[in-house]
């Protein structure tokens, strides 16, 4: 699953106040923001330290934030009670701490962008003559009744954001910045002065969705330090101690189940269970409030979950005393709390909770797709010897991302087990390269469905594409379609997902950021498919109700519609069947084969034979 948390945009310090007259220029617009600000008063500042009241997304606490003022790194320490982290920027690197302790370099997506574009702000570079490297553009807008001089900055090594000044005031009033795709608005006000300059004490950070999951930090203390030693601001390093192995033993292995693409398997949770969770390397350890319930656990915060789809989820933590998976055992965890049950229907089983990241960090994880089992070892006792190919990543956020191609167009792949499909094009890179201008043979369908509800695309067949130094041929490939959601943004190409790692052992060593990749021997099921029928069906009480139908396909020319009640497939009843054998009958029954189903649409009783084609 890609992407299921946005939690915590990274926290503005903006300064702004006064009341000059407005000014066209660059120069002019920030010149005349300095003056009112801080003028004198801010040169030969180096270092800030300041403290925040936070209040959002159902929790409260404070952040931290120490900064240095020439651009080179912030380290910012949230403490929300529920929630502790700790993330910075070096002026090369951004990294995380997540809650229960592991720190991670964060190399990929749009991270070390992200965090250039705050440290280029929070040390308001854009004073500076040479305008601290960035290109800059004005343009005046209005809103609210309110005139605004609008910088467009981006930073060397940054991105593109918009800094809107009061062209009456001269406040930096707002900043609009796209952030891992989603479209994040920072409002400031209330100026302060702090040792002889000003900072806005209000700030408001919103995604433009429902505003119960906006935050509100509110500025309590500033004080100016000495230049602080460049150690300040590196990721820590830190060994946790809060997992093992039963009897000492170096690894343990123990079955999943490959359904739908994607891995399930038993774990216990607080002594209790077995539960069959969900396994993804990227997403986190989570349990849905169902589970949180029967466990006693309790449920803090309340945030916006985001996924593949363009709609959100309602999220919020709790902690797991123990996670016992197989004989490996780890302790005082953080979890997340999603409804993930609410996805039972697309599954087809039911989904109590999902082992994620924070559990793979602690271990080298071998996912064997050929003998559906994983293993988890000690990563001390690791030997890459007999693993396979190797593929240095990145993390975008808890994703590895490698650098590879797509039919030869060099392309950055987000790996992904817990997305059911081959291979997925964001909306940027697909249109850069036109990608669907070159595969006419191409359809647009529902190919796939996860936090943010149904995922649409142009689905083609790639000729070839290249992870690292493995190339695969014939790959089921989607450019999606979305405007929103986590294939929208341009901070990375595309995502692979369970559809392609099922041919391979795949191990990932996140501490050394290497995934190996050996190829599984003999004939392979399964793999270079795509829906024959045309149609994307979904569990329902009386049977496999049809959601959506692909113009043209084999199922809108026998007259299957949105809405149809499937209830019976070769006079099989549809309580007999599993959904993911559904699925994959109509993906690997060959072209020409005759299904019948029995439907139900409204008070009718149909009976429809639908001849299976090839679709891409």
């Amino acid at each position: 699953m890609q992407r299921i948390l946005a939690f915590l945009p990274a926290i503005a310090l903006l300064a702004g106040a006064g009341g000059v007259v407005a000014a066209p220029s660059v120069g002019d617009v920030l010149s005349a923001n300095k003056a009112v600000t801080a003028g004198k008063a801010w040169d030969g500042k180096a270092t800030v330290e300041q403290t925040y009241a936070y209040s959002g997304q159902g929790l409260k606490g404070t952040v931290k934030s120490l900064i240095d003022l020439n651009g080179n790194g912030y380290v910012d320490r949230i403490d929300l009670g529920a929630y502790k982290a700790v993330q910075g920027f070096d002026g090369k690197v951004t990294w995380s701490q997540e809650p229960s302790g592991t720190v991670t370099v964060q190399e990929g997506g749009d991270g070390i962008q992200l965090a250039t574009n705050e440290s280029y702000r929070r040390g308001n570079m854009w004073w500076r003559d040479d305008r601290g490297g960035a290109t800059i553009t004005v343009a005046e807008k209005a809103d609210g009744g309110m005139s605004y001089d609008v910088l467009t900055v981006t930073p060397k090594g940054g991105k593109p954001f918009d800094a809107w000044f009061n062209a009456k005031t001269h406040e930096l009033a707002r900043i609009v910045e796209t952030q891992g795709g989603v479209k994040t608005t920072t409002a400031l006000s209330d100026y302060k002065a702090f040792e002889g300059v000003k900072f806005a004490q209000k700030t408001h950070v919103s995604t433009g969705g429902d505003k119960k999951y906006d935050q509100d930090l509110t500025l309590t203390a500033s004080k100016f330090l000495p230049r602080q030693d460049a150690s300040a601001y590196v990721a820590p390093k830190v060994t946790v101690s809060d997992y093992s192995i039963a009897n000492g033993a170096k690894e343990t292995t123990f079955p999943f189940e490959l359904i739908n693409n994607h891995i399930y398997a038993k774990v216990m949770v607080n002594g209790k269970g077995p539960y069959t969770f969900i396994f993804d390397t990227g997403g986190a350890n989570l349990v849905t409030p169902t589970t949180a319930k029967a466990l006693g656990l309790e449920i803090k915060g309340s945030f916006e979950a985001r996924g593949a789809g363009e709609g959100t989820m309602e999220a919020g933590f709790t902690n797991v005393d123990q996670l016992r998976i197989g004989d490996a055992v780890i302790e005082k965890q953080h979890f997340y709390v999603l409804p993930l049950d609410a996805l039972t229907h697309v599954e087809g089983i039911d989904m109590p909770g999902m082992v994620g990241f924070e559990t793979f960090r602690r271990f080298v994880t071998r996912i064997d797709y050929g003998n559906k089992t994983i293993t988890l070892i000690d990563a001390k006792s690791f030997n890459p010897k007999d693993a396979g190919t190797a593929i240095p990543f990145k993390f975008n956020q808890s994703i590895p991302e490698i650098e590879g191609k797509f039919e030869g167009i060099p392309a950055t792949f987000d790996i992904d087990t817990g997305a059911r499909s081959e291979l997925t094009l964001t909306k940027p890179y697909a249109e850069k390269h036109e990608v669907v201008a070159m595969h006419p043979k191409s359809i647009e369908a529902v190919e796939g469905w996860g936090v943010g509800g149904p995922s649409r695309g142009i689905v083609m067949r790639a000729s070839s594409i290249m992870l690292g130094g493995v190339e695969i041929k014939g790959v089921v490939t989607t450019a999606t379609t979305q405007e929103k959601g986590a294939f929208a943004g341009n901070e990375y190409s595309g995502n692979i997902g369970g559809g392609i790692l099922k041919r391979f052992v795949v191990t990932f060593d996140y501490e050394n950021k290497v995934m190996y990749l050996k190829p599984i021997v003999g004939t392979l099921s399964d793999v270079g498919t795509f829906d024959r029928a045309g149609m994307w069906i979904n569990v329902e009480d009386s049977g496999f109700k049809v959601v959506d139908v692909t113009k043209a396909s084999a199922a809108e020319k026998a007259g299957m519609k949105a809405d149809d009640v499937i209830t019976a497939v070769n006079g099989k009843p549809a309580s007999g069947i599993k959904l993911a054998d559904l699925r994959r009958m109509l993906r690997n029954e060959a072209p020409g084969t005759k299904i019948t189903f029995a439907v139900t649409r409204g008070k009718e009783t149909l009976t429809i034979p639908v001849t299976l084609q090839d679709q891409i």
